[in-house]
């Protein structure tokens, strides 16, 4: 049976992991692995808990030399471990906190391992062994178990190493923003170093700060392993940066414009890994500089007809590492052979009016508005309808999050407006303070739901459109003789204000519609900030109100011309 090298530096000598800015050598880790292998308890399933990178590689190949598995969930909420438990019930949790972190039979990683000698040689391991199940979730919410065996998992490191520009001879270290126990980090900062002869830091910093230290605590050259979130807090955050060798990025889509502002700050080129927890990373490419995606070498996509769940043909992709063929759940296009690109999840995808987009496009172009800090779109599972003005078939509702200090909701809005087609801008668009993105960067779509539910009430005065907030310039032409030394806003300012902010915002004009009643209830000064809501009725009309604080200036219905929609 053909067998890999547990790890394949060129001498054991050589550097395979910082600690705390300690340089530890394949020889020392190789002597904490077969230690720790020889202490693990009775049972042939491990959930490898440990935080500190270090330790968390330490665990995975002791328990791999030890003839157990690993279990690598996505999360570690209790139903997730209650459903580890049905899955393996032998499983036990490997920790290094004080206690253990979930309701399993734990096992905390010794402070310090009792000193051992390194084996003669290195641990040659079956290319057939399992050694880590990764779980996705299904459509059911159960989840579904990927087995990875050592010799696919070596193949697809070798692959990488190659194509990231890895092999070059130089002692990279990687750092990595991201959790080893999510499929990217697992490959990308621990397995990448033990097949690629490489060294990886132990921290797992998440702050902007304690990212920049990290860095800053081991030698160049050095490949900073992030996800778009961090990366854009990073650059945000911190105005001077140490230079890299390289970046990497995965998790969620990387914008042009970000990769390019890394790449400068940073003083590296910048590469985008796309994956899957099925498949494994399949591709890159230079997102600076390139759209188009780079199968890695052996690796093939293939178009198959349609389910009868799904008719859209779907894409497949099987060769190289990919032992079993997998039908990926991305839009793809296929260039060439070797080429694709990516138009976001197919889950994704979304209809509006005979309109159709993804939800990735739209959060790029949210996350493009100048001021947005972060922001996502989202389409409850529950999502309202409504006629849309003037009795036009009823629409789904788009919901977005922004988080936008120095912006209004209505900022925001006219901004998406020059930027999407009017169907898809958001009703509500709910402003929050900031988006609670896990390790990875991903927005849980429960987290959603919740948040979603939390702050509708709080930002939307009617049942489907936020605030949008405006003032009248005091030097607005229709001020003079609106009265001398006690200047007021006219009516008819507020009504034309309020007509062309909801056309915007409904996307139409409606110039053409007829004012059905207007009440002007208490004066407004030029310069006070005003707010403007609005909701349709069942019949295709629009109410709106717009307010001082909790004082109500004026209201009023439109309605639909009586010849018809206006073209």
């Amino acid at each position: 049976m053909p067998t890999h090298p547990l790890v394949s530096h060129p001498s054991l000598d050589d550097t395979l992991a910082w600690r705390d800015g300690a340089p530890v050598s394949a020889r020392a880790f190789l002597g904490d692995v077969m230690t720790l292998a020889a202490m693990l308890p009775p049972g042939g399933h491990v959930f490898n808990a440990c935080a500190d990178r270090y330790r968390f590689a330490v665990g995975l190949c002791a328990t791999l030399v030890a003839g157990k598995i690993s279990l690598l969930p996505p999360m570690q909420t209790p139903q997730m471990v209650r459903q580890l438990a049905a899955f393996a019930p032998d499983v036990f949790c490997l920790y290094d906190t004080d206690a253990c972190p979930v309701d399993l039979p734990g096992f905390r990683y010794p402070d310090g391992l009792p000193p051992s000698e390194a084996p003669a040689d290195v641990p040659q391991i079956d290319a057939a062994q399992v050694m880590a199940v990764l779980f996705t979730s299904g459509s059911t919410g159960t989840p579904v178990p990927h087995r990875k065996t050592w010799g696919a998992l070596v193949q697809c490191m070798r692959t990488a190493v190659a194509r990231l520009g890895l092999d070059d001879g130089r002692a990279f270290t990687l750092v990595g923003t991201v959790p080893a126990q999510h499929m990217y980090g697992f490959e990308v900062t621990v397995l990448l170093a033990l097949q690629g002869g490489l060294a990886f830091s132990n921290r797992l910093p998440f702050y902007p700060a304690d990212i920049r230290e990290a860095m800053e605590a081991v030698p160049q050259p050095r490949v900073l392993v992030t996800s778009p979130v961090h990366l854009r807090a990073l650059l945000a955050s911190e105005p001077t940066l140490p230079s890299a060798s390289l970046v990497l990025s995965a998790t969620a889509p990387l914008s042009e414009a970000l990769a390019r502002e890394a790449e400068s700050r940073l003083a590296a080129p910048l590469l985008e890994i796309y994956g899957s927890t099925e498949t494994g990373q399949i591709a890159t490419r230079r997102t600076a500089q390139e759209t188009a995606w780079h199968l890695y070498p052996g690796v093939r996509m293939e178009l198959r007809p349609g389910t009868a769940e799904d008719d859209d043909p779907t894409v497949w992709v099987c060769g190289g590492h990919v032992d079993t063929p997998v039908p990926m759940g991305d839009a793809i296009e296929r260039i060439d052979d070797t080429h694709f690109l990516l138009h976001g999840r197919k889950a994704d995808l979304i209809n509006i009016a005979g309109k159709r987009t993804s939800l990735a496009y739209l959060n790029h172009q949210l996350n493009a508005i100048p001021g947005v800090v972060d922001g996502v779109f989202f389409m409850p599972d529950d999502a309202p309808t409504a006629p849309h003005a003037y009795g036009v078939a009823a629409v789904t509702r788009l919901v977005a999050l922004v988080a936008a200090p120095g912006l209004s909701a209505a900022d925001v809005l006219r901004a998406l407006h020059e930027r999407i087609d009017a169907a898809f801008l958001p009703r509500p668009l709910l402003m929050v303070d900031a988006l609670p993105r896990n390790e990875t960067g991903k927005l849980a779509r429960d987290v959603l739901t919740a948040l979603v539910a939390q702050h509708w009430p709080r930002n939307a005065r009617t049942s489907n459109k936020p605030a949008m907030r405006f003032t009248i310039p005091a030097d607005h032409p229709a001020l003079p003789g609106h009265f001398p030394g006690h200047p007021i806003v006219p009516g008819v300012v507020l009504l034309d204000h309020a007509l062309h902010a909801i056309g915007t915002a409904l996307g139409q004009s409606l110039d053409a519609c007829r004012i059905s009643s207007a009440k002007f209830l208490s004066p407004a000064a030029p310069g006070q900030p005003l707010d403007l809501t609005f909701e349709t009725t069942a019949s295709g009309a629009i109410r709106f109100s717009i307010r001082a604080g909790e004082r109500e200036v004026a209201s009023g219905v439109l309605s639909a011309p009586t010849e018809g929609v206006p073209a």
